[in-house]
């Protein structure tokens, strides 16, 4: 639940005093009522932002049902929290922010939508022609566009073979660094370093650290993390947010999903 002005939600998500995790919701995954439960599970684990989207099976109706069910969930939570003078209500205003894998993938209900260009596709789809399309009913529904670089490292993994990405080897230090560079020079806010869902190896350390180094700009880092131990690798190297979603769906159980990313976060923010 997210209730402060367009401002304030890009000052939080560009806050990298310190790393903070983000749990990714694929709608086409589990049904709504499933979402909602583990995203109350990350919030008290210690999640501070909610992506939902990031599959080719989302659409605007199991996008938008799912965005619905976690807004009313959280907000349940925190009037209940607000009943308690010992609870914190502030725990639970947590942005649900869309990651979409489409125009068609969208929800007036969202806090914002990460407004990204695939930077690395080689077709115009996912460079300019998806954001035509999405870019009036975001401004009608007052959804706030959060500007991001979308780059898809090795190996890449189904996000990759769609988005027809010309892949940056973990080595390849001098073109990530020039996309880097052209993403602060386009005025993106962000930038996001892919591996590519259920990826077998994360995103390089030297990859991510020479981003840090050629640029401003917020860094999130997701796919191939499994661990907080991982996830620590990424952190030093300089990313502010780590992006987990196939962890998330490990768990039927909300309880064994809650203690998991308690250790997560605790091992990543060491």
């Amino acid at each position: 639940m997210w209730s402060s002005s367009e401002s304030s939600l890009l000052d939080y998500v560009s806050n990298n005093e310190t790393a903070r995790h983000i749990i990714l919701i694929d709608p086409d995954s589990q049904t709504s009522d499933e979402a909602a439960k583990r995203c109350v599970a990350a919030v008290i684990a210690g999640s501070r932002m909610i992506f939902v989207g990031g599959s080719t099976g989302t659409d605007s109706n199991n996008v938008h049902e799912t965005v619905k069910a976690i807004q009313e969930t959280l907000e349940l939570c925190s009037w209940n929290a607000s009943q308690d003078s010992t609870a914190y209500s502030k725990m639970w205003e947590v942005p649900v922010i869309l990651f979409p894998a489409a125009a068609n993938a969208f929800s007036p209900s969202a806090d914002g939508i990460t407004f990204m260009m695939l930077m690395n596709s080689r077709t115009p789809k996912f460079l300019i022609k998806e954001q035509l399309k999405g870019a009036t009913p975001i401004k009608q529904a007052n959804v706030i566009p959060i500007s991001m670089g979308y780059v898809v490292c090795s190996p890449g993994g189904k996000v990759g073979e769609v988005g027809q990405a010309n892949l940056i080897a973990e080595d390849d230090i001098e073109l990530i660094t020039s996309y880097a560079i052209c993403a602060e020079s386009y005025g993106f806010s962000t930038i996001y370093l892919e591996a590519g869902s259920g990826s077998k190896q994360p995103v390089s350390a030297e990859l991510i650290r020479a981003v840090r180094q050629s640029c401003n700009l917020t860094i999130l880092v997701g796919g191939g993390i499994k661990d907080g131990k991982t996830a620590r690798i990424a952190v030093e190297a300089g990313a502010d947010w780590i992006v987990t979603g196939n962890l998330t769906e490990e768990f039927s159980n909300s309880h064994e999903l809650q203690t998991t990313l308690q250790t997560f976060i605790s091992e990543m923010t060491l």
